[in-house]
């Protein structure tokens, strides 16, 4: 009796001990935080109030275009990398499940028959004469692995972490696929642009071909200026028809990344807005909340540490609890009867005393991927301030080389005049006409360039910041844990 109440004592001291888990506690890793962002110290910037409107969620909405807002909204519901991204976060929270489940004992109930016959040898040698005989039985088992140090605990936690991180990498994948879209988009209006700008060019060449054509019938002008404006017209012809193929390949990047076959799919050619909205920027302290990928680094982080507790809780003791009871019988009939019950039930505590350095190889590996995940979210980190201040800088050139370009665009109508009535007058060859017009087209285009050049880099820049998303949106470890 002494002895068995002693046993009990141990086994209660052992639960009682599940409640401390081996390994580090998890401090999320220290980077370096700049107060403000270097492209905006220039006085046209600065960075966004607490009042100032933001993009939220339906970040393409700031722009105003509803061919945009309808394309957008398909990308969460049919493009197929958005639907790989939210099975692999399914996934992640059925391994939080599984984890989870080692917390709880494992019952198994079988039934059996066996019909056996013992060796005759054996048997004669222990004065034993009995033939073949029957086994029923109707065991149930229960075996219980208690959690003393922590190690199930330890692994639910980084399975936690990790399906926190699908959570930050399905919601990366959807702004990347967004971002890119609206980027194929305004590539795609860029090119509408150009097309009306050669569409208008050659109709004024046109004009021109038609004037030289008449002072060559006249007399006044020569078969070289004839010629001269014959090859201007043919050559802007043929830069618009070769916009086609750009424009198709967009509108096929665009059907693709909506999830749909580019048979069938084509976007009407629409104007392109003069100038980009306005994006709130924020703090660089706000940036790390505000970053789906950062997010995800730092879950990745808080999983790897989890791991080393793992690793190290393989250096204690395992303790199991086990149980089994049920029928046995030898004749079916007596199979459910009192007599036939069995019973056994009783803690073991193994612990390995060599194995060749697994354990520490294991604990070394976690510690160095725990390294390997704190130096790739600094790196994120690092990563996210540059797509920043890149996208700033942008913006900010940009906007300033628009207002050089289009005094460049007005001296080049201004030129163009002149020299068009000059060649009227008779005062200069029509190659000065051909120059004027190849000047006036070329400032005309880099400027539409640079009109979606900035709006491609507003999209960036709203992709930069998180789309508008919060890392308050990342489940809890009780939202992550459901079925």
């Amino acid at each position: 009796m002494i002895g068995r109440r002693a046993v009990l004592l141990a086994f209660a001291a052992l639960v009682a001990a599940t409640g401390c888990s081996v390994g580090p506690d998890y401090v999320r890793p220290t980077t370096d935080m700049p107060g403000t962002y270097k492209e905006l110290t220039d006085g046209e910037w600065k960075p966004a109030q607490p009042s100032d409107a933001s993009a939220r969620g339906r970040w393409w909405e700031v722009f105003g275009d509803p061919t945009l807002n309808s394309l957008e909204e398909q990308i969460s519901i049919s493009n197929q990398n958005v639907h790989v991204a939210e099975a692999q976060l399914r996934q992640a929270r059925a391994l939080v499940l599984a984890a989870r489940a080692q917390f709880f004992p494992t019952v198994t109930v079988g039934a059996g028959y066996t019909r056996a016959r013992a060796s005759e040898t054996l048997a004669s040698s222990f004065g034993n004469k009995q033939g073949a005989f029957n086994d029923f039985i109707l065991p149930i088992d229960v075996s219980w692995d208690i959690d003393v140090w922590g190690r199930i605990r330890r692994n639910v936690e980084s399975n936690r972490a990790n399906a926190q991180a699908s959570v930050g990498d399905l919601e990366s994948s959807r702004l990347l696929f967004q971002s890119e879209l609206a980027q194929d988009y305004y590539q795609l209006r860029t090119l509408d642009a150009q097309h009306a700008l050669l569409d208008a060019a050659i109709a004024a060449f046109q004009t021109s071909l038609q004037l030289t054509r008449s002072r060559y019938a006249g007399g006044v002008a020569s078969a070289a200026d004839v010629a001269q404006a014959e090859t201007q017209l043919k050559t802007t012809q043929a830069q618009a028809t070769d916009l086609g193929v750009q424009r198709a390949q967009l509108e096929h990047a665009i059907a693709i990344l909506t999830g749909r076959p580019p048979t069938g799919f084509g976007i009407a050619p629409a104007t392109l807005p003069a100038t980009p909205p306005s994006v709130p920027v924020g703090l660089p302290s706000e940036l790390l909340e505000r970053r789906p990928d950062v997010a995800a680094a730092e879950r990745r982080v808080a999983a790897a540490n989890a791991q080393i507790g793992v690793a190290i809780s393989a250096y204690y003791p395992t303790v199991t609890l086990s149980a089994s009871s049920g029928f046995e019988s030898g004749s079916i009939a007596k199979w459910f009867t009192w007599p036939s019950r069995f019973f056994s039930v009783g803690p073991a505590v193994s612990e390995t005393v060599f194995d060749g350095g697994l354990r520490g190889a294991q604990t070394a590996e976690a510690r160095a991927a725990y390294d390997a995940n704190v130096a790739f979210y600094r790196q994120t980190v690092l990563g996210a301030f540059q797509d920043v201040e890149d996208n700033l800088a942008a913006l900010r050139i940009l906007e300033r080389e628009s207002h050089e370009q289009d005094e460049a665009v007005r001296a080049a109508e201004r030129s163009l005049a002149l020299t068009t009535n000059q060649y009227r007058s008779g005062i200069v060859s029509y190659l000065n006409v051909v120059i004027a017009q190849t000047a006036a087209l070329t400032n005309e285009e880099t400027a539409v360039g640079i009109t979606g050049r900035r709006l491609n880099a507003s999209v960036l820049l709203i992709k930069a910041l998180g789309g508008g998303w919060s890392v308050d949106q990342l489940p809890s470890d009780r939202e992550v844990t459901r079925q």
